[in-house]
């Protein structure tokens, strides 16, 4: 089943932020919210985003000084949001990287357009991931991400499925960090997500077999009761 798109609006007022995903919510779109650019980083860090609502005047780091940092990150769409209609602010924007703009107040139906108009223009409907390293070691092992093959320390390869891959990756560039079933199949599947689908689980499963010296009793995949899964060991990339 597609999943739907999601959403990250960062706005400091929380009228707005609630208002903007109460009317999203209702078009069937995922909707994370950040109060400034530290709450986005972390939402950005743990979830998969297709686009972000990004107000202007934001405490601390302000929008552009956000879209300039995201932009030389990812390709994320962003639509900048601000109170301001001059049409400087407007270019300012639009020269750091952002997408579109919308100034307020606006209108829910102009918004939800605006967003499918700029998810339509992006490759194939979704912002390109980040780039990341060639190769990740912990405990005894080495994921080649080049060559998408998992090395032992002892020089044997041992094969991954995608989704086991998929998931690998995801834990591995989140170590020590508590992930729930969702924000890992969002990161793992991404919009192909079905919000239902427990897959996660016998993923986690397989990966343990191939893993851990005793699948047993997880030492690299830890279950966090009623929260998730966290990857234990350090992690270093080269």
């Amino acid at each position: 089943m597609q999943g739907s798109p999601h959403i990250l609006i960062v706005d400091d007022h929380r009228e707005i932020r609630d208002l903007v995903a109460r009317a999203l919510a209702k078009e069937n779109f995922r909707v994370s919210a950040a109060a400034d650019g530290r709450a986005m980083r972390k939402v950005l860090s743990d979830s998969r985003i297709d686009l972000i609502l990004l107000d202007l005047m934001l405490p601390g780091e302000d929008g552009l000084a956000l879209c300039r940092s995201l932009r030389a990150e990812s390709n994320i769409p962003i639509i900048m949001l601000t109170a301001k209609g001059e049409e400087v602010d407007r270019v300012i924007g639009l020269e750091m990287g952002a997408d579109d703009y919308l100034p307020k107040p606006f209108g829910s139906r102009e918004l939800v357009a605006r967003i499918k108009a700029v998810l339509r223009r992006m490759p194939g409907g979704a912002a390109a991931a980040p780039a990341r390293a060639k190769r990740y070691r912990f405990d005894r092992w080495a994921l080649d991400t080049g060559a998408r093959e998992l090395l032992r320390d002892d020089g044997v390869t041992v094969p991954l499925s995608t989704g086991e891959y998929d998931l690998l990756i995801a834990l591995v560039e989140r170590p020590q960090r508590v992930l729930s079933r969702d924000q890992l199949l969002d990161l793992a599947r991404g919009r192909s997500a079905n919000a239902i689908d427990r897959s996660i689980d016998t993923q986690v499963s397989r990966l343990r077999k191939k893993l851990e010296r005793d699948p047993g009793d997880p030492k690299i995949i830890k279950t966090v009761w009623g929260g998730g899964y966290v990857f234990a060991p350090d992690v270093g990339a080269e």
